[in-house]
């Protein structure tokens, strides 16, 4: 059903767009020495990212004319199709460094934890405007999605990724809010969700190192407190305006996953605090956007997607932000439109085109 009334919201998508061309510019920068190294080409990944985000606008651009309502229909066999493809990737999963988040399709390595983060939001939008009155009754109405989104939480965590799956929780736990949810029972799951994060930590031994570097890097500079070190080292360099665009130092086989998760660290180091402060500022338009079209929808399923939409954008850019800064432990996880990768890149431009179709629907 397409959607033939009402314009889309034009600085949530001129902030996209500014945020991918930036994505675009700095994955060839960050990736052009590891491109030669690999593959005897300094455009092999940017090139593989340009199509990925021809592909993603013009997704972006279909689903902004198609009627967000018909994805109701679509909650229950999503997030079937999600469960399915989590379990799949821990059984034929592409292993990369130790994780097992990607399945080789041939010519795209398909990441099914993207999928499984839109398809739990709209999943959870849907069972909240159907259970709405019983939300506040914890074994009928809120104890059911919590039980799915444990369910999913623990198959990412499975792969292991600890970024995605805090992502998908934190979004799912602000639409059930928004949705009408007691907040004393969230705070209640908050303190019982706290032993199961320690235990989370503690139990695996990469991860308690990985949460000691993050209190002391110096600890272990060579080993698990390498990356933030790089990482702050790449931040400083870059002062004020930078270093200049292609000048990085870090991305000479310094700073690990330079063109993914820790792109940021790159960008602050050739574009210097004035680039970094762009990038937040364009973040921080689509989050303001998004409320803005979250609070003015024209239903209730409406204002649940679009706040899960925004704050999985808004989560994932905070965490990596907070990462690469050192703000918070290594967890691995993208920065929207700007690291390089295909799914993210395809699901995040595909999720804000659902944000603009309900920002066509709002009327004034």
């Amino acid at each position: 059903m397409l959607t033939r009334t009402g314009k889309v919201d034009l600085l949530v998508f001129t902030a996209v767009i500014a945020l991918l061309s930036i994505g675009i510019v700095m994955v060839f920068s960050a990736s052009s020495v590891m491109g030669i190294n690999d593959f005897r080409d300094p455009y092999h990944y940017v090139k593989r990212q340009l199509v990925w985000a021809v592909i993603g606008i013009i997704l972006m651009f279909v689903l902004s004319r198609i009627d967000y309502h018909i994805y109701q229909e679509l909650a229950l066999p999503g997030v079937l199709l999600s469960f399915i493809l989590l379990v799949l990737v821990l059984i034929i999963g592409k292993d990369i460094s130790g994780s097992k988040r990607w399945i080789d399709l041939g010519f795209f390595n398909l990441q099914p934890s993207e999928i499984a983060k839109i398809a739990m939001v709209n999943f959870t939008a849907v069972y909240i405007v159907n259970k709405r009155f019983k939300l506040r009754k914890f074994f009928t109405g809120l104890l059911p999605i919590l039980i799915i989104l444990a369910m999913k939480f623990g198959l990412i965590m499975l792969e292991p990724d600890f970024g995605t799956a805090m992502a998908m929780s934190f979004t799912i736990i602000i639409v059930i809010f928004a949705g009408g949810a007691h907040l004393g029972q969230l705070l209640l799951l908050g303190i019982m969700a706290t032993p199961v994060f320690y235990i989370l930590i503690t139990t695996k031994e990469y991860r308690f190192r990985r949460f000691m570097a993050f209190l002391d890097p110096w600890s272990d500079p060579a080993g698990t407190g390498w990356n933030i070190i790089q990482s702050l080292l790449a931040i400083g360099s870059g002062g004020l305006f930078g270093l200049g665009l292609g000048n990085s130092r870090q991305k000479f086989s310094y700073l690990p996953e330079h063109h993914t998760d820790f792109i940021f660290a790159i960008l602050c180091e050739e574009l210097g605090f004035i680039g970094a402060s762009i990038v937040v500022i364009l973040y921080f338009v689509v989050a303001w956007r998004g409320i803005r079209i979250a609070l003015n929808a024209p239903d209730l399923y409406g204002t649940l997607l679009a706040i899960g939409i925004t704050s999985l954008i808004s989560f994932q850019a905070m965490l990596n932000i907070g990462v690469v800064t050192g703000s918070l432990p290594v967890t691995g996880i993208t920065l929207p439109f700007i690291s390089y990768g295909g799914s993210s890149l395809l699901i995040s431009l595909a999720s804000v085109g659902v944000l603009l179709n309900i920002s066509r629907q709002i009327q004034f």
